[in-house]
């Protein structure tokens, strides 16, 4: 089990920032604006999923998933919390969250199913989200020119998604979850999260009046494509999930215990 702390963001969210905050790009802007905008309503289902495989789980199981499962909980609340105070910036700069609204629809459809398809969702988020982090805290330079602040938030946030990216993966593992429900949601969120990125992404940089500037399709090719993109650099790790022996710890690599270590500063943990 993981050993996970819920801890308290130190920066301010309350001052607006730049419609283009992340080093002036728009397209990066648009697309870092479209996942927060996915945050709020994709991290309480992630809470009631763990919260509910956790109560199917026997008594005896139970103990052992505990702590992990307290401190999955607190993460991602606390996640919930700073993305719509993110978010509430985002729409006073006329952005609106089509997102959203589409998700609930969707999730409305999952009431009163079996734990372990909520928990087959979730695990495929969170396998999506781990990769993601894991790419930011190598590649943070895509970050430089931000400021400091929201530079700071999206580090925190993946190295968080990180350090809990196993705990959907072994409840639904220790309810039984078998292997083809397991690939049969992840194929089906890889293409519902990547449509709603890309139609989110494009009607932000709509709104924004950049989508037909040329600077912003080149940013763009060079962000997802070009020699540290994301796309090129995370479709392996992405195709790991497909293995019948894949568990998220097989992914470590030590950036988020690193950034977490080193940016102490940043934070308070809760409680302590």
């Amino acid at each position: 089990m993981t050993e996970l702390v819920v801890r308290r963001l130190l920066i301010d969210l309350e001052t607006p920032f730049d419609r283009h905050w992340c080093g002036g790009d728009a397209f990066r802007s648009a697309l870092f604006n479209a996942l927060s905008m996915s945050f709020p309503v994709g991290e309480q289902f992630f809470i009631d999923s763990v919260r509910n495989g956790f109560k199917a789980l026997p008594a005896e199981k139970q103990a052992q998933f505990k702590a992990e499962v307290q401190g999955f909980v607190g993460q991602e609340a606390t996640h919930r919390r700073i993305h719509g105070l993110f978010n509430a910036h985002l729409e006073k700069q006329g952005l609106v969250n089509e997102w959203e609204p589409r998700a609930r629809e969707r999730l409305r459809l999952m009431e009163g199913q079996d734990a372990r398809h909520w928990l087959a969702i979730t695990a495929a988020n969170e396998h999506f989200t781990a990769i993601f982090a894991d790419w930011m805290l190598r590649n943070h330079q895509w970050l430089d020119g931000s400021e400091a602040r929201l530079k700071t938030m999206w580090l925190w946030h993946s190295a968080e998604e990180s350090e809990h990216k196993s705990t959907a993966f072994d409840l639904y593992v220790a309810l039984g979850g078998d292997y083809e429900w397991r690939i049969k949601w992840f194929r089906r969120v890889t293409v519902i999260f990547l449509s709603d990125t890309l139609r989110q992404t494009l009607r932000n940089l709509q709104r924004d009046g950049t989508l037909w500037k040329l600077g912003t399709w080149k940013s763009a090719a060079s962000y997802l494509f070009g020699r540290n993109g994301l796309v090129r650099q995370t479709y392996k790790p992405w195709r790991e999930y497909l293995r019948r022996d894949f568990h998220p710890s097989q992914q470590e690599t030590g950036l988020s215990e690193r950034w977490l270590r080193d940016n102490r500063d940043a934070y308070t943990p809760v409680g302590a």
